[in-house]
């Protein structure tokens, strides 16, 4: 629990893509705060010493002036890259918005999913080439979608999933049983998880233990009808292996809004890839992820000066 003897004026520093409204949606829940806004992260450095609470992100060089830090907010849902070693040693706690865009991102992997699995290329080409071209295509219903992780997005997922008549099957650091969920598969049994899957789908975050994780003894062990799909972080997937995968046919295809570098290069050879749809990581890109990430802030702003525990607190060391 978190002291309720606080200064009578606290100051909140603020930046990212805000809204007039949403500020004051902000400024509502904390009345009697400093509460300001700043256009450019750079600009909220220059007035860091000053803070108490920083919405929005800060290089190690502000944190060495925010003395007075107690809270950072990140506006992303996976923090990973807010994460510094001056940080991690503090005492400063950090929140993200952990499940704003879980509705979304799984409306995109099922979008991915069902164009992947009907040839929607093929039907793009033919429209563009405006030839009438008919051809047979496969069903989701029956198929096994793998969902490794399942945090907000990836218990989402497996409900679409559910919908679409998909026996859902999933991997997570622990035990805990999820909704929706037919089997859940530890670690250790990856290999008969990635053989068992149609669509191999990953929402987990970017850690240590996850960076790497699917490479090419992984990929092999996929179906040759199996398709993988991307949203939550790159370099989970070793893209050399995957970028084999993909042109020897170990695998159908993928489709990738999440990658190791972004934005991606124009030479990347992912762009061309027939078998392979490429967006640009933003699946989660609408206007009401966004406000369910002010949502989050501005619940745990009422909860901070009521001295209470906040919710979507960062593991610092684990990354998420």
């Amino acid at each position: 629990m978190m002291s309720s003897q606080l200064p009578p004026r606290r100051t909140i520093l603020v930046s990212g893509e805000v809204k007039p409204a949403q500020m004051d949606q902000i400024r509502a829940a904390i009345p009697g705060a400093d509460c300001r806004y700043y256009g450019q992260p750079s600009d909220l450095e220059l007035h860091a010493a000053e803070a108490e609470v920083v919405a929005g992100r800060l290089t190690p060089e502000g944190f060495a002036r925010a003395s007075k830090l107690r809270w950072i907010h990140s506006w992303a849902a996976g923090p990973d890259a807010a994460i510094f070693p001056e940080l991690i040693d503090s005492p400063v706690i950090l929140t993200c918005c952990k499940g704003n865009g879980a509705i979304p991102l799984a409306e995109h992997a099922m979008m991915l999913m069902l164009m992947l699995n009907r040839g929607a290329l093929r039907w793009l080409k033919s429209q563009a080439e405006r030839r009438w071209e008919h051809f047979p295509h496969p069903e989701l219903n029956g198929l096994t979608c793998g969902i490794i992780g399942l945090g907000h997005s990836g218990q989402d997922l497996a409900l679409k999933a559910k919908a679409f008549h998909m026996r859902v099957i999933g991997m997570r650091r622990s035990d805990r049983p999820a909704p929706n969920v037919d089997e859940l598969f530890p670690r250790e049994r990856l290999p008969d998880f990635l053989a068992q899957s149609d669509f191999v789908v990953v929402t987990a975050p970017r850690t240590p233990e996850t960076v790497g994780m699917l490479g090419e003894a992984e990929f092999r062990a996929m179906k040759p009808s199996a398709y993988y799909i991307c949203f939550s972080r790159g370099g989970i997937a070793d893209d050399s292996a995957l970028l084999r995968a993909l042109r020897e046919g170990w695998i159908a295809g993928a489709g990738l809004d999440a990658h190791a570098q972004e934005p991606l290069p124009p030479e990347s050879p992912f762009w061309t890839l027939p078998n392979t749809i490429v967006t640009p990581h933003n699946g989660a890109s609408t206007p009401f992820t966004r406000q369910r990430g002010i949502d989050i802030f501005i619940d745990n702003l009422k909860r901070y000066a009521a001295g209470q525990q906040l919710v979507n607190v960062v593991d610092k060391l684990a990354g998420y």
